[in-house]
């Protein structure tokens, strides 16, 4: 059983009927997620890495500005 990792619903994925890089949505909170693994079925949030991604720019941008 896969439960959402934003609000705990039951996802009801298969294994068997899914890939890796799917995308799946929770019919509960709407997020999306990307099939990371299928055995076990692992996911991660779609967009997830962009906002990391934009986090650490920000944290660069304040030390430049601090060593100004």
């Amino acid at each position: 059983m896969v439960y959402c990792p934003e609000c705990e619903t039951d996802l009801d994925i298969d294994e068997e009927e899914v890939d890796e890089g799917a995308v799946v949505s929770c019919p509960e909170c709407g997020t999306d997620f990307e099939v990371i693994t299928v055995n076990p079925v692992e996911l991660k949030i779609v967009g997830e890495d962009e906002i990391e991604d934009d986090e650490d720019d920000a944290d660069e941008e304040d030390s430049e500005d601090e060593d100004s």
